[in-house]
C-alpha cells in the first residue's frame, strides 16, 4: 500500500511540477474533464505531461520486470537489458529500420514519430531477441561474470554497428535517430503510448503464466527437470518476453539504463521474497516509480537543463552495480 501511495504521489507531482507550476486542484479538474483556472494549463497537462508520465510508468514497469526475468533465466544478479546488450541491439534494429524504410522511398523523416510505430517496435524487439538468443546459447559454457562481460562487449559492438549504419543515412534521418537515441519519455504521444502499453500488457500476461515455472527454476535446472518442467522451453519463452519488453521500450523511449537491475534488487530487499508471484508485480511497481521519479527530477524547474534521464538513473544504478560486484553477490565463475 505504501508503494502504491508513493507511486500515486509521484504521478500527480509529475503532472503538477515543471517550468509551469499547476496547482493540484487544477490537475484534478483537468483529469476529471473540467476546465482549469488558466486555459493553457489544460493543454499542458493533457498534451504534454500526462502522456510523458504514462510512458514513464509503463516503460519503467516493463524494464523492471524484464530485469527480473533475465536475472532468473541466466541466474545472474547483474542481468539487465542494458548490461546484456539488449538495449543496444534494439537500437541497431531501429537503425536498420530507419535505413530500410528510407531506401523504399519514404519521405525524409523529421522525427521517428513519422515511422510506423509497429515497425519500430518489431525491429527493436527482433534486435533484442537476437542478442538474448546469443547470450542464451553462450550461458551454459561460461560463468556469470564472463557472460556479463560478453553482453557488455556485444552491446558495444552493436552500438558500433549503429554508427556504421547511420553513416549511410541522410542527414535528416541521422538527426531523427539522434533525437531518439537520448533516452527520454518526452517524445511519446498518446498513439505511441497506446501501442507500448498494449505490448507491455501482453508481456505481463505472459509473465503471469511463467511465474510458477520460474519459481521452480530457482531450485536448479536438474531438480526442475525431475519435476517434469520443460526447462529449455521455459527459458526460451522467458527470454522472448524479456526481449519484447526491452525492445518495445527502446523503440519508443530510446535507450533507458539501470531500471532493469535496480527494480529487482530493490524488490528483493523490500519484500524479502524470491517468489515470482510477489516479485513480478513488485518489480513492475518499483520500476514505474523509479522511472517516474527520475523523470520528475529531470523536469523540475531548474534554471539550467543539463540533467538527463539516464544520468539520474546512473547516479543510483552505477553505485548499486559496483556494490554488487564488491560483495560478489552470486557472481562466482562457474568455469
Amino acid at each position: 500500500m505504501i508503494l502504491l501511495g508513493g507511486l500515486t504521489l509521484i504521478f500527480f507531482l509529475e503532472l503538477a511540477l515543471g517550468v509551469v507550476w499547476i496547482p493540484l486542484r487544477d490537475v484534478f479538474s483537468v483529469l476529471l474533464g473540467f476546465d482549469a483556472s488558466v486555459d493553457r494549463w489544460h493543454r499542458i497537462v493533457l498534451d504534454f505531461r500526462l502522456p510523458r508520465t504514462l510512458t514513464a510508468l509503463t516503460a519503467g514497469s516493463a524494464l523492471g520486470v524484464c530485469g527480473l526475468l533475465l536475472q532468473t533465466t541466466f541466474r545472474n544478479p547483474l542481468a539487465d537489458p542494458w548490461f546484456f546488450g539488449l538495449v543496444h541491439s534494439a537500437r541497431l534494429g531501429v537503425a536498420l529500420f530507419v535505413v530500410i524504410s528510407g531506401s523504399f522511398g519514404g519521405t525524409v523523416l523529421a522525427s521517428l514519430g513519422l515511422l510506423s510505430n509497429l515497425g519500430l517496435a518489431l525491429s527493436a524487439g527482433l534486435g533484442a531477441l537476437a542478442m538474448t538468443s546469443l547470450l542464451l546459447a553462450l550461458a551454459p559454457r561460461v560463468g556469470a561474470v564472463t557472460l556479463l562481460l560478453s553482453g557488455l562487449m556485444l552491446g558495444q559492438a552493436a552500438s558500433g554497428l549503429v554508427s556504421v549504419v547511420l553513416h549511410f543515412t541522410s542527414e535528416a534521418q541521422s538527426r531523427a535517430f539522434t533525437q531518439w537515441n537520448d533516452g527520454t519519455f518526452v517524445h511519446v504521444g498518446f498513439s505511441q503510448w497506446s501501442l507500448l502499453a498494449s505490448i507491455v500488457a501482453l508481456g505481463f500476461a505472459c509473465t503471469v503464466l511463467l511465474s510458477k515455472p520460474l519459481n521452480i527454476l530457482l531450485l536448479g535446472e536438474s531438480y526442475a527437470q525431475t519435476l517434469g518442467l520443460a526447462v529449455e522451453r521455459i527459458r526460451r519463452a522467458t527470454v522472448a518476453v524479456a526481449a519484447v519488453l526491452a525492445g518495445a521500450v527502446t523503440a519508443f523511449c530510446g535507450p533507458v539504463a539501470f531500471l532493469g537491475i535496480l527494480a529487482p534488487h530493490l524488490a528483493r530487499v523490500l519484500f524479502r521474497s524470491a517468489d515470482h508471484r510477489v516479485l513480478l508485480p513488485a518489480c513492475a511497481l518499483l520500476g514505474a516509480a523509479l522511472a517516474a521519479l527520475a523523470d520528475l527530477i529531470v523536469h523540475l524547474p531548474w534554471s539550467r537543463h543539463f540533467l538527463h534521464l539516464n544520468a539520474m538513473l546512473g547516479l543510483v544504478g552505477g553505485p548499486t552495480v559496483v556494490l554488487l560486484l564488491l560483495r560478489g553477490y552470486g557472481l562466482r565463475e562457474a568455469s
